[in-house]
């Protein structure tokens, strides 16, 4: 009991931080989804109370995703109806369940690291591109990225954006330039190790200041105050019955449409990956070491997005900003992420009328600026400087998920990555070297059938009266079609005068005969 209040005590103090944390995120990641503002405060309560009920980490947090806001504006825009969203949410859920039982826990593991960073860094700019308008204050209705944005990055996106800078509105333009200061500062090397500021969540900070120049505007310049399209706007209850009617449940009539079952087996790869890799990462952090079980996350995440998607909240992951908040907070238990989640709880039931002065252009300029540090540019240096077999990669899966979608963009990544491995693979598994008509074809790693047409042109262009050794003791594994092309040679090598010795590795069952 002593140790139980000792830990509860520095998880409460851990989950305060992570709330200030995650309201602003959750309520920023909804507006950038084109979703309900309120449907991301559900999903933050779900990853917090839920999710982390059933977890197996120690110190990872869950809710909605930046990662995830390119999957849901499209699936939205694809949709009918937010309802059928919903329902996609929850089959997305039931497939990360299967997941769990399948034991794919190991899925994050072979996706190359390029195509992921290439992912993330094609989210950074679509949610840059994305959140412009509102930072400068154009929030009308009509304007709806989400639906040009779901198909990838079109001219109607730039028309749109060029139409947004003809109507600015000062007061949200000031909000909005002064709030992604504010994050740049605090990113600065030296402001992060001052003992002052590091513990400050810089998100809530910008939202406290941007409700500080709404409120002054209001007092002493009718000018700069910004209309109620501007401001967050979540439903006030007058009582308990009335909160509980402003959940959405889902529509199961669209059970059979097509565009909810790939909009939800999107949702299900896309946030298990996210998820993996950032559990990855928290354990990493975990001063304890240790290990979350990933099969058993899936299962809890699942869990989570069907709850979500039946009460009408965004689709969860496991969030690296707050996870790794609350490790540095001095979390000791997930009891930190159950608090944080019944914290959101009770401020959007009992404070919403604080929250809907918060201006939307405050929350356009955290996703800005963590849309920027998901492309900056040290990281696209850095993957130039591992060379073109990553950064083209990275490039080509950027490129293709501007211009397609998310999950096609991740596929064409794959598949281009793939390519380089093959051809790396193609080019060092055949070496050749001679002195004189002295010839060594070493075969190394794995030897497919891929590699036939090189090493048949190397095998025919020796000259006549050559002496030649075939070394595959070195070599993992030689196909059948090798084996094939080395037999022929040892045929007719006698009739250039060519003299062949055969070096085979014995561990393989079967070798060319010589």
């Amino acid at each position: 009991m002593k140790s139980f209040l000792k830990d509860g005590s520095k998880d409460f103090s851990a989950s305060i931080i992570v709330f200030l944390v995650a309201l602003p995120l959750c309520l920023g990641i909804a507006l950038g989804s084109g979703a309900p503002l309120f449907s991301g405060i559900i999903a933050g309560i779900v990853g917090g109370v839920v999710v982390g009920a059933f977890s197996g980490s120690h110190l990872s947090v869950s809710g909605p995703a930046a990662g995830l806001t390119v999957v849901v504006a499209t699936a939205i825009g694809k949709l009918p109806v937010y309802e059928a969203f919903l329902l996609a949410v929850i089959i997305g859920g039931a497939i990360q369940l299967l997941f769990s039982a399948l034991k794919a826990g190991i899925i994050g593991d072979y996706i190359p690291n390029c195509v992921l960073k290439g992912m993330l860094g094609a989210i950074g700019i679509l949610l840059i591109i994305k959140q412009f308008p509102h930072l400068i204050g154009y929030d009308d209705t009509d304007f709806l990225i989400e639906e040009n944005i779901s198909t990838g990055l079109h001219q109607s996106i730039f028309a749109g954006i060029n139409h947004a800078i003809e109507v600015v509105t000062p007061g949200a333009l000031i909000i909005g330039l002064m709030s992604l200061l504010i994050l740049i500062f605090f990113e600065l090397p030296t402001v992060k190790k001052s003992v002052l500021v590091k513990n400050i969540p810089a998100p809530l900070l910008v939202v406290l200041i941007g409700i500080g120049i709404q409120e002054t505007a209001q007092m002493y310049n009718p000018v700069l105050l910004l209309k109620a399209k501007h401001l967050v706007s979540l439903p006030i209850a007058k009582d308990v019955h009335d909160f509980f009617g402003f959940f959405t449940f889902p529509d199961f009539q669209y059970i059979t449409n097509k565009d909810v079952w790939i909009s939800g087996v999107t949702l299900a790869i896309v946030a298990s990956i996210e998820t993996l890799l950032s559990i990855e990462a928290v354990d990493k952090l975990d001063p304890y070491k240790r290990v979350t079980p990933p099969n058993r996350e899936l299962a809890a995440q699942g869990v989570g997005n069907i709850i979500s998607g039946f009460i009408g909240g965004l689709p969860i992951t496991s969030v690296i900003v707050r996870s790794a908040t609350n490790a540095t907070a001095g979390a000791v238990s997930k009891k930190s992420a159950i608090f944080h989640g019944i914290l959101l709880l009770v401020c959007v039931a009992f404070i919403p009328t604080i929250l809907n002065k918060i201006p939307l252009a405050t929350l356009a300029a955290v996703l800005i600026f963590t849309g920027y540090k998901l492309i900056k540019l040290p990281m696209i240096i850095s993957f130039y400087k591992k060379g073109w077999d990553q950064f083209i990669p990275f490039i080509i899966t950027i490129v293709a998920i501007l211009a397609t979608d998310l999950l096609i963009g991740i596929l064409i990544g794959m598949f281009s990555a793939l390519i380089f491995i093959l051809r790396v693979n193609f080019v060092s598994s055949v070496m050749v070297g001679n002195i004189e008509n002295n010839y060594l074809i070493s075969l190394r790693k794995d030897v497919s059938f891929l590699n036939k047409p090189i090493i048949k042109s190397k095998l025919e262009n020796i000259p006549r009266n050559s002496n030649v050794i075939i070394d595959a003791s070195r070599a993992d594994h030689v196909d059948n079609d090798i084996m094939d092309v080395i037999n022929e040679y040892l045929e007719h090598a006698s009739l250039k005068n060519i003299s062949v010795e055969v070096k085979k590795n014995d561990n393989r069952n079967q070798s060319p005969n010589s």
